[in-house]
């Protein structure tokens, strides 16, 4: 039993670190600008599908081939994670300038519409290019169950653990300790007294977006060799990394960090009792933070003076 739960807690820290990199995208977006990307599960699908063209493409291979897992190497895999940030990043450029950028300022939620009509389009794009069929992509690292306590874990748990965790600690310790990060949090803060101040607030907002939607695509080629990379995996995903934002803070990105391992452990370790309850408990553990603390674990409460 204790093996059992020792590999259930592996199983939903992986999970649950893909959950808080897409988490950390909500919170850049939601911080500098007060709008969030709500095709973000559509951004997690098209990483997922450009990184692994991208590894057929560095293994030599044609367009949509299928790949061994010898042809799988570090290095290829490392390429396709490395040309999947940059194509989806140009894509949340080309998103805040058509999608959220005419829409701020205004009264409504049309950016809401814009940004999941974005996603769709991306969806459907993805569906005409790829077609429905999921993608294969063999792990770099084998798939050699690890032994660890009596449980089995994957390589590439870990190396979406390790992986997503490098990530959020580079990316916290470059909004605390660089002059980029001070101007980043000096946007969240106000918009108006950073440009007073001498700050592009354009550029910087760019840079959120940027970020993440690299992260989105950075999650999704991750995940990959694991669920496979399929067009419809990405509203589930987004659904649950944006309520481990709720859970841990959306002003706060390290909440949003543990926020996101929080309901990967849940998901996991309630999956070891009944799997059908997976979903309920989530989402019942988010209506009662809603209630009891609605700025999130680890959120501050901002009151408006009025």
């Amino acid at each position: 039993m204790g093996a059992t739960i020792l590999q259930a807690v592996f199983s939903g820290l992986a999970l649950g670190s893909i959950y808080a990199l897409v988490a950390l995208g909500f919170n850049i977006t939601h911080s500098t600008t007060r709008t969030f990307n709500f095709g973000q599960g559509e951004f997690l699908v098209g990483g997922a599908f450009i990184g692994v063209t991208a590894v057929v493409l560095l293994a030599g291979k044609g367009f949509g081939a299928s790949l061994q897992p010898a042809e799988v190497t570090l290095a290829r895999y490392g390429g396709g994670l490395l040309a999947t940030m940059a194509l989806m990043g140009l894509l949340g450029v080309l998103l805040y300038f058509t999608a959220v950028r005419p829409f701020i300022g205004q009264s409504g939620l049309a950016w809401v519409m814009s940004t999941i009509g974005f996603g769709i389009i991306i969806q459907n794009t993805a569906l005409a290019i790829w077609g429905p069929a999921p993608l294969v992509l063999p792990s770099p690292l084998g798939n050699a169950v690890i032994r660890i306590g009596g449980a089995g874990i994957l390589p590439q748990e870990i190396l979406v653990l390790c992986a997503s965790v490098a990530i959020m600690v580079a990316l916290d310790l470059v909004m605390q300790k660089t002059r980029l990060g001070k101007a980043v949090r000096a946007v969240a803060h106000s918009g108006s007294a950073a440009t007073l101040m001498g700050i592009n607030v354009t550029a910087i907002v760019v840079l959120a977006f940027v970020v993440s939607s690299s992260l989105a695509g950075l999650a999704g080629l991750l995940v990959a060799p694991i669920t496979t990379a399929s067009v419809f995996m990405g509203l589930t995903l987004a659904l649950k990394a944006f309520s481990a934002a709720i859970l841990g803070g959306l002003s706060s990105p390290r909440g949003c960090m543990l926020g996101g391992f929080v309901l990967g452990l849940i998901e996991a370790l309630v999956g070891l009792w009944h799997a059908e309850l997976r979903e309920i408990s989530i989402f019942v553990l988010i209506i009662v933070v809603l209630v009891v603390k609605p700025e999130g674990l680890l959120g501050r409460r901002i009151a408006e003076k009025v």
